[in-house]
């Protein structure tokens, strides 16, 4: 009798043994989680004497330079003529820090590439499936001769062409977003505000990025057109009369800052039109 409940308790240890095991030995499937990049706090402040601004710009080595003149959306030759001048107290991150888009934003994960330029911060931003893949400065059209608002695509392309507002103009590495009218973006002098003839003006280091990375339009003929090219998004308005805004950094951080809701704010009106024109184009593959 002993040896039967001896053997019996035996065998439940067994059984307990082995569903414990089982259970301690299934994998554990662990969803990856994606890193987002946090914005770093930055703190700027204004130079507004021209002997200071002079003096300060002579203290800095060539990135810091290039990274001053894009926060003042301006060419680095120019900004010793300023009367004011913002910048940051830290000039180590990357570029995209200093710019008011989002990294990434989510409801774009299906656009394969989209442009976005703001009036408001004179700044563009490139994405793809929702991540921020560049940003930089502008200077869009002046108040006389303001860029068309709304969605563009981008067209013909063009190492360097003549403006067609003045045959004097040389104009590089330009792409057309607006064919009747004749506006696109592209090199061109980076004042320190929006001082265009509806153009986006853009450094060379970043036409040269965008005409490289944005695609052609598909045509047949002169006029027939198979496939669109990248969206690009035109947006805001500019307080002209106004102080520049950037220079509201130096009493608030966030004074540019465009939140991804922002963002979706101001593109989901376009975004079905953008889905059917990428369908298009992939159609032709």
């Amino acid at each position: 009798m002993l040896k039967t409940v001896f053997a019996l308790c035996c065998f439940s240890s067994i059984l307990i043994y082995s569903c414990t095991s089982k259970k301690t030995d299934t994998p554990t499937v662990n969803t990856p989680k994606v890193e987002i990049e946090k914005r770093a706090t930055i703190v700027y402040k204004i130079i507004n004497s021209k002997d200071s601004i002079k003096s300060y710009l002579k203290s800095l080595a060539e990135p810091d330079l290039t990274l001053i003149a894009n926060i003042n959306r301006a060419d680095k030759g120019l900004l010793k003529r300023f009367d004011s001048i913002v910048i940051p107290t830290d000039t180590k991150q990357k570029l995209q820090h200093y710019f008011p888009f989002p990294f990434y934003a989510t409801f774009l994960k299906d656009v394969k590439k989209i442009i976005f330029f703001s009036y408001p911060s004179q700044a563009f931003a490139a994405y793809e499936n929702g991540r921020l893949v560049y940003t930089g400065p502008t200077s869009m059209g002046r108040k006389a001769d303001m860029t068309p608002t709304g969605l563009f695509y981008t067209n013909w392309k063009a190492e360097e062409t003549t403006s067609t507002f003045n045959d004097e103009w040389d104009l590089k590495w330009n792409f057309n977003i607006e064919n009747k009218l004749g506006v696109g973006f592209h090199q061109y002098e980076m004042p320190g505000y929006p001082a265009s003839h509806s153009c986006l003006r853009l450094t060379e280091k970043d036409a040269m990025y965008l005409y490289e990375w944005a695609d052609q339009w598909e045509i047949k003929g002169t006029d027939n057109i198979l496939a669109n090219g990248t969206p690009v998004v035109v947006f805001g308005s500019y307080p002209f009369g106004s102080s520049k805004p950037w220079l509201a950094l130096a009493q608030n951080p966030d004074a540019l800052t465009i939140s991804e809701s922002n963002l979706e704010t101001t593109a989901s009106q376009y975004l079905p039109d953008v889905m059917q024109k990428q369908a298009q184009r992939d159609s032709l593959k």
